[in-house]
C-alpha cells in the first residue's frame, strides 16, 4: 500500500529516509544472479538499460546529495545547479561495470542515510540559495532528500521492470 501523502505534499523524513534506504536494496534484489551482459541491454530503442539507470541515478546522487552535503557545510551557500543528465555526460558511469558501479552507488548512499539521520528537525531546514533555472529560489537539505528519493522511485520501478523482462527471456 502507498501511504505517501498526495502530489504537491511533502513526505515525512522518515518517509524519506525510508526510501533513500530501500532503493540501493531493491536494485541489489533486481540485479542478483543476472550476467552483466543483461545489465546492458536495453528494454527496447531508445530506452535505458538498467547499467544506464544507474549511471543515471549515480549523478542525481552525485549532484543533489552535493547540494546536500554544501548546505550543512556552509551558511546559506549559493549553488547554481547543473541537470544530472548534463553531469551524468561529463562521467563515465554509463560505460562502467554495472557491479562495480552499484558498490559506488551502495557507498554513496550509505554516507548520505548517515549524515541524513543524524540531523536535528532544524538542520533538514537549512537552506541555500538556489540559481541556474530562471528566477532563484530557495532549496533545503529536506526538499534535495526527498527530490532524491522521489525521482529514485521511478527509477528503481524501471530498474526492476527492465531486469524482470531479461529474467523472463531466459
Amino acid at each position: 500500500m502507498n501511504d505517501d501523502p498526495p502530489a504537491g505534499d511533502a513526505l515525512p523524513v522518515v518517509r524519506v529516509l525510508d526510501l533513500l534506504t530501500q532503493a540501493p536494496v531493491r536494485i541489489a534484489a533486481a540485479s542478483a544472479g543476472v550476467r552483466p551482459e543483461g545489465l546492458l541491454s536495453s528494454p527496447g530503442k531508445g530506452e535505458w538499460s538498467a547499467n544506464e539507470v544507474l549511471a543515471h541515478l549515480r549523478a542525481c546522487s552525485d549532484t543533489w546529495g552535493g547540494y546536500i552535503a554544501r548546505i550543512l557545510g556552509e551558511d546559506q551557500p549559493t549553488i547554481r545547479v547543473i541537470n544530472p543528465r548534463t553531469y551524468m555526460k561529463g562521467t563515465d558511469y554509463p560505460e562502467q561495470p554495472f557491479a562495480p558501479s552499484f558498490a559506488l552507488y551502495e557507498a554513496q548512499r550509505a554516507d548520505l542515510l548517515q549524515r541524513l539521520c543524524s540531523l536535528s528537525p532544524d538542520e533538514w531546514t537549512r537552506s541555500a540559495r538556489v540559481l541556474g533555472g530562471g528566477r532563484p529560489l530557495e532549496h533545503s537539505v529536506r526538499s534535495y532528500a526527498e527530490r532524491l528519493a522521489v525521482h529514485e522511485r521511478s527509477h528503481v520501478k524501471q530498474i526492476e521492470a527492465t531486469i524482470g523482462g531479461i529474467k523472463a527471456k531466459l
